[in-house]
């Protein structure tokens, strides 16, 4: 079966800890999401989610976003950035106007969305998102389209995802350095949990642990957004040095020795096991050997620490006591037996999220590791209503009287003169 016509073309860059990874994603004229090309490369000049080297940073980029390119077949001027850093935090803001009885239009929803975008308070930092969810009618929550209905009052919640500038700002120089314009920087969590977090999920609540190289975003959704984010700098790269302190060897050693014979949950037999440090072929004697169950000990010793710490902020979310489900994604995601030590730890249902089944997926990136990436492209296609954007052209719902009939006037007279 070809590949469909694509009507829109998305590119997309993922700065990790860990690695820079790009993809470009495709869209057909039936709405089918295609991914064309990808490419990942080792991370340079990124620290727990911070750019530390603008011209490694940069390398990066150009060098993971070419290998898409070459891979694809074609060329992308902008792409969407992910951001894991930058001190995230989300919000929810609620604004409420008068209807008045009568039937709900597209410019009473639009004047809704300006009035809300006049009252967030960013309290200097910089807005990410400001994206609306659900409506409410009367107080009545869970209105996904008002229009056409009739309501003495309207509201809305709206999806708040602050950061700081200057951390932002940089992500966007190392981008715009590699000769690529920035579509939009997206908050990692909401990016992961549209590949790993099913629309239900996203409704209902669930629990999104996305583990990264040097950070871990700990995000709760409700009511299709995101309601509360706290991320720990803590993630599988601090397991992995721990590994390589703990046995004297180098990091590259440590990290493959965590992915092939590493994992969360202990096996009987794991003390009867030597595995070798030295991989075949390095030229190097592979009769360095370490104890399995030495090793499973340092993991599960680290993944104590980091799973005290996602309890806390669960907690501090309000999710500690819910009987939902959590989804834990991110590279850190692939270490073996991860789901089954995140669930005993935590006392509640555990599950690994992947992105969704998407033609031309490499199999290599079928794993939690490429969920945001994936994440990026399908939030780029969805598209979502950003407040920020939406123009004034309605007019206020008020009352009428002296002041209300003067203040009209008065906005008429700015429009038109």
């Amino acid at each position: 079966m070809g590949v469909p016509r694509i009507a829109k073309v998305f590119g997309a860059v993922n700065m990790g800890s860990f690695r820079v990874s790009a993809m470009i994603m495709g869209q057909s004229e039936t709405g089918e999401l295609i991914v064309l090309g990808s490419g990942h490369r080792q991370s340079q000049g990124v620290r727990r989610g911070y750019v530390t080297d603008m011209a490694a940073a940069t390398y990066a980029v150009r060098n993971a976003v070419e290998r898409a390119e070459e891979n694809a077949g074609a060329r992308v001027q902008s792409v969407w950035v992910s951001c894991a850093g930058a001190g995230l935090t989300s919000r929810v803001a609620q604004v409420e106007v008068p209807i008045g009885g009568r039937q709900i239009e597209e410019e009473d929803i639009e004047y809704l969305l300006v009035a809300a975008r006049e009252n967030i308070e960013p309290d200097g930092r910089m807005v990410l998102h400001a994206q609306p969810a659900y409506y409410t009618l009367d107080g009545a929550h869970g209105v996904a389209n008002p229009r056409g209905l009739h309501a003495e009052r309207l509201g809305v919640d709206i999806h708040v995802m602050l950061a700081d500038g200057a951390p932002v700002r940089n992500l966007k120089d190392a981008v715009e350095r590699a000769h690529l314009s920035v579509e939009a920087v997206v908050a990692t969590p909401i990016a992961a949990g549209f590949a790993s977090l099913s629309p239900e999920e996203r409704e209902l609540g669930t629990a999104l642990i996305e583990l990264g190289g040097e950070v871990t975003n700990v995000g709760v959704f409700k009511n299709g957004m995101l309601t509360g984010l706290i991320s720990i700098p803590l993630g599988s790269t601090d397991i992995t040095d721990a590994i390589a302190s703990a046995f004297g060897i180098r990091r590259f050693q440590a990290e493959r020795l965590k992915c092939l014979a590493g994992s969360a949950i202990a096996s009987p037999t794991d003390h009867r096991e030597m595995v070798p440090v030295n991989a075949p072929g390095d030229g190097v004697s592979e009769d360095h050997r370490i104890n399995r169950a030495e090793l499973v000990s340092v993991i599960t010793e680290q993944l104590a620490l980091l799973a005290d710490k996602i309890g806390k902020a669960l907690k501090s979310l309000d999710y500690a006591g819910a009987r939902g489900q959590i989804v834990v994604s991110g590279g850190g995601a692939q270490l073996a037996g991860i789901a089954e030590y995140m669930q005993g730890a935590l006392g509640r249902p555990v599950r690994v999220g992947k992105p969704p089944e998407l033609r031309g997926l490499p199999d290599a990136m079928r794993n939690p590791g490429f969920a945001t990436l994936a994440g990026l492209c399908i939030y780029a296609a969805d598209d979502p209503v950003d407040i920020r954007r939406v123009r004034n052209r309605g007019q206020e719902t008020v009352r009428p009287g002296s002041v209300g009939l003067a203040s009209r006037i008065w906005r008429a007279a700015l429009d038109y003169f």
